[in-house]
């Protein structure tokens, strides 16, 4: 009788043994590889960015592996292309995390696209690390598989305008924006910076993403009598406001977010970009300004991709680097729950980028809320302000 009692009580032990190493595994971790995932644009109208924070971040992934390993796992990077579609980003999204069983995804480019991506995540636990927006939605709702490394783009318009407003004495504000979750986000962050001093936008106008023609958006702002107009706009969308705008005769200040800053806009929108303005965490790196050590890993950038690094090539080091760093510290037995409980616990110090320190813990997952200032002067984004925080 008592043999018989002690058979299933043995069974029930061995179960419950083998159901908690199966909950101690997560998928993307073996004996000696990480399977890191990234959603980027590669096709559409980001690519430019898209190219430039996988390259940075691919840079980072072989320097680890020519150079050490994370408790002995070398790195392996799974990369889809969203061409900047959220369609196209849920897909992406389940190959990533259903075929090549990735274990975080990082880096991944776009709001919209990141919030029609996050549920195939999160069904199957995988941290949605760095992506590269600067959306609330990255950390809000608080949610245990989210990180954000980027002061928002709601934060970053709503402390930089009012003191645009004084310092131009801007007497009618407008702006134009992408129509989805980003360019809203830009539109917010100027509604609630304006209600600080008391006024309201004088004209709002919007444009689908993929837009190319900003014609009739530009006519309505300069029928307003705009004097300062913020921008919601990324790459060609700010190259084709400003340069329609300059070719009309209507010169309003220009400010956008740091979605707009990028090399590519003096780069392919030439003269007529000179004077825009737009907020920013890290710095474009402009290599005859740069320091030795910021010289020596763009040297090594070029080397190996042929080009100049960006501040997209910046990003996606940073982001890989910043998930190394969490990894180590989550130990040999790495798994979602042990890589959550070390990024709670993180605080990454100023690099050489420029970026200001970051701190995350259980209940606050954007590492950074502070932005400054920089505006292109012949050709070239020129820092004019200090960090501000909200």
């Amino acid at each position: 009788m008592k043999i018989q009692a002690l058979i299933p009580l043995a069974a029930m032990a061995g179960l419950a043994l083998s159901s908690g190493l199966a909950g101690a595994q997560s998928q993307g971790v073996t004996k000696d590889e990480i399977r890191i995932g990234t959603i980027q644009d590669l096709s559409g109208p980001l690519a430019g960015y898209g190219k430039q924070a996988r390259n940075g971040m691919q840079l980072r992934v072989d320097e680890l592996n020519e150079q050490g390993d994370v408790n002995g796992r070398k790195l392996k990077l799974f990369v889809e292309d969203s061409g900047y579609d959220p369609k196209k980003a849920v897909l992406a999204a389940q190959k990533l995390v259903n075929q090549d069983k990735i274990f975080i995804m990082a880096g991944h480019l776009g709001t919209a696209q990141n919030m029609a991506a996050m549920p195939v995540q999160f069904e199957k636990n995988v941290v949605n690390f760095f992506p590269i927006t600067a959306a609330r939605e990255m950390y809000e709702p608080l949610h245990r598989l989210k990180y954000s490394f980027a002061a928002t783009y709601y934060d970053q318009i709503r402390l930089a305008l009012p003191k645009m407003i004084k310092d131009k004495g801007a007497k009618k504000v407008c702006t134009i924006y992408q129509d989805d979750e980003f360019g809203l986000e830009v539109e917010r962050g100027a509604e609630a910076g304006l209600k600080t001093v008391g006024m309201e936008l004088t004209e709002k106008t919007s444009y689908k993403r993929g837009a190319t023609d900003f014609s009739s958006q530009v006519a309505k702002m300069k029928a307003a009598n705009c004097d300062l107009v913020v921008l919601g706009t990324i790459i060609r969308e700010t190259i084709g406001t400003v340069g329609e705008a300059r070719k009309t005769g209507f010169n309003p200040v220009f400010l956008g977010s740091s979605a707009a800053y990028t090399d590519l806009i003096h780069k392919l929108g030439g003269k007529a970009m000179d004077g825009i303005y737009a907020t920013h965490t890290a710095q474009h790196p402009y290599l005859d300004e740069a320091s030795q050590p910021l010289r020596f890993w763009a040297n090594k950038y070029k080397t190996k991709f042929n080009e100049d690094p960006t501040v997209f090539s910046v990003y996606g080091y940073s982001i890989i680097d910043a998930f190394i760093k969490a990894a180590q510290k989550a130990g040999p037995n790495l798994t979602t729950d042990s890589f959550v409980k070390a990024m709670d616990t993180m605080t990454f110090e100023p690099d050489m980028f420029g970026a200001p320190k970051s701190t995350y813990t259980a209940t606050k997952r954007l590492g950074n809320d502070q932005s400054r200032l920089s505006q292109i002067v012949d050709g070239k984004w020129k820092v004019v302000s200090d960090y501000v925080a909200p």
